[in-house]
């Protein structure tokens, strides 16, 4: 567990911030905002030096691409039959904000209601869309629900093809009526979807939060960075020992240190520094500072189910990308425009949706994109016209863990998500591929003769064909959270409470979507902002309201 050599530096700071991604950003700004804060942020990436971190269709390149992606597998996954899930996650500053499809969800106010009846206080819709609108500057302007002039940009899509004009219409044709806003609380029906782009730009949260508070002199960044463990006084989390090129160093706090590692980062340097199951960190010779059994459980994350279908009539991203003429306007248009192609997401239309009458509100997503791929494991585009649709599961019941491997702190943890562990999210996933199924076969598509082309398609329409397909085809949507779960102190799985303060020790906070008791209802990148915000002003309140720490 302890390092054989010695610190090379050590240094105190008010605030350490272990990640700097989507949530760690945000807290780096906000705590080094006054200038009596010394605060640390530490990073396991590199600069965002790469053209594909800002070109928005980077996430092409770079997911996948160990420059950019840690590139994590799951443990093989019973529910897919023994299938290894990549899990991509950011390798850079900005986290997986710099990597990811961009757009711009926060959830349903339910979902945060519900955190609220858990008995989180602080935490319900009405709660949290401050901390959302605080940062945002949306394109429409402020209104109940948006604002305009934060750090963060929110954009509409600057890219359209011929062949979404039939998705929308498929859809409409199918039953699913038009919505113009997701973000407003009540997130259902069919529409355009927002990112996270200013200018034809991807808009990371490194962009929007860090890089403009990097000239305060009371902000130190450390890229490059691999921490070991937290050090303790006893229960009180002191330090960070962490290695850059090859040397041990030491950081110490005399305020807080913040986890802002990612849902599996985080979880994985409190194994590592003696906080987690006791009997799991014996297994590995580490030192046990507090048995807690919720580190690292509850983890859980959003299943996606794509079909990849061939088309004819063109209208898609692999029709231009395969034409010379075609490629030169993608280049062209960008570079004199910022328009086009490599502005897109992976997706311009999104639908929110019941699988099946009985819910009490939209309960899965689906995404129409406007290419397809050569196939599942391929970063290729497919010769042809091609479509892809996407649904998934927004709210699952599923849940694994994330353990240790090795006491190594290099080495990648064990991930297990468990999927489709449950009877209710066996039954979302058949009933969603029926929907998705129903949108290709309307009158809207029936003249570009889609046919599918996914491996592991299976064609009947029965449950156990679907199930199957399900199985097959499944994959990560990149939204792994809960894995250092928000709770009251009475609930033994609890890791954080609802300050976020890890239950048991003093000083130490985790600050990003590990904290999430269950996942909100799509996209998990604004939200981790929103946490980022919420946890940086609670820090800076509580440090306000203990005069010892105010005299520090």
């Amino acid at each position: 567990m302890n390092s054989r050599q010695n610190p090379t530096t050590q240094e105190t700071f008010d605030y350490i911030v272990v990640g700097a991604g989507s949530a760690g950003c945000v807290l780096a700004n906000r705590l080094s905002a006054d200038p009596r804060n010394r605060v640390l942020l530490l990073e396991a990436g590199g600069r965002d030096n790469w053209i594909w971190f800002h070109i928005p269709v980077g996430f092409m390149y770079s997911n996948g691409n160990p420059r950019a992606d840690w590139c994590f597998l799951t443990e093989p996954e019973p529910g897919l039959d023994g299938r290894r899930i990549p899990c991509p996650r950011g390798k850079v500053i900005g986290g997986s904000s710099a990597i990811n499809a961009m757009v711009y969800i926060r959830g349903q106010a339910r979902d945060y209601d519900h955190w609220r009846q858990l008995g989180l206080t602080g935490w319900g819709w009405d709660d949290v869309l401050p901390y959302f609108k605080k940062h945002e500057d949306h394109f429409g302007g402020s209104n109940d629900a948006h604002h305009a002039g934060g750090e963060l940009h929110v954009d509409p899509q600057r890219v359209d093809y011929r062949i979404n004009k039939a998705f929308r219409e498929a859809l409409k044709q199918a039953g699913f009526p038009a919505t113009k806003d997701f973000n407003a609380g009540e997130a259902e029906g069919v529409g355009l979807l927002e990112v996270t782009q200013k200018g034809g730009r991807r808009m990371s949260s490194a962009r929007a939060f860090l890089k403009s508070a990097l000239s305060r002199p009371n902000l130190k960044l450390e890229t490059g960075v691999l921490c070991e463990r937290v050090l303790f006084e006893g229960r009180r989390a002191s330090g960070i020992q962490y290695r850059q090129n090859g040397a041990t160093k030491i950081a110490y706090a005399r305020g807080e240190i913040v986890l802002s590692a990612g849902s599996i980062g985080s979880p994985h340097l409190m194994l590592l520094s003696g906080v987690g199951p006791a009997a799991h960190l014996k297994e590995f010779g580490i030192d046990v500072v507090l048995d807690k059994p919720g580190v690292g459980g509850n983890f859980h994350d959003h299943l996606q189910f794509p079909q990849r279908y061939s088309i004819e009539g063109g209208g898609t991203l692999n029709d231009r990308y395969w034409s010379m003429p075609g490629r030169a306007w993608i280049a062209i248009e960008y570079a004199l425009f910022r328009r086009g192609p490599l502005t897109m997401s992976p997706a311009q239309i999104g639908a929110y949706l019941r699988s099946d009458p009985s819910q009490d509100r939209a309960n899965v997503t689906l995404f129409a994109v406007p290419f397809a791929r050569e196939s599942a494991k391929s970063t290729n585009l497919a010769r042809g016209s091609g479509v892809t649709m996407t649904i998934y599961d927004l709210r699952p019941t599923s849940r694994g863990a994330l353990r240790l491997k090795s006491a190594d702190p290099a080495a990648s943890p064990a991930l297990l998500f468990n999927y489709l562990s449950t009877e209710r999210d066996k039954r979302v996933a058949i009933d969603a591929l029926r929907i998705a199924r129903r949108v290709m076969e309307q009158p809207a598509m029936a003249t570009l003769n889609p046919k599918p082309v996914s491996e592991g398609y299976i064609p009947g329409d029965d449950d156990a064909s679907l199930l199957q397909t399900a199985r097959n085809v499944a994959t990560t949507i990149y939204h792994p959270v809960g894995s250092a779960k928000m709770g009251l102190p009475s609930d033994p799985m609890a890791v954080v409470d609802a300050r976020l303060r890890v239950i048991g020790i003093e000083g130490l906070r985790v600050v990003d979507n590990s904290i999430m008791p269950a996942v909100t209802s799509g996209n998990t990148n604004a939200p981790a902002m929103m946490i980022g915000e919420k946890g940086a002003e609670m820090i800076l309140a509580d440090a306000r309201s203990n005069p010892a720490r105010a005299a520090a």
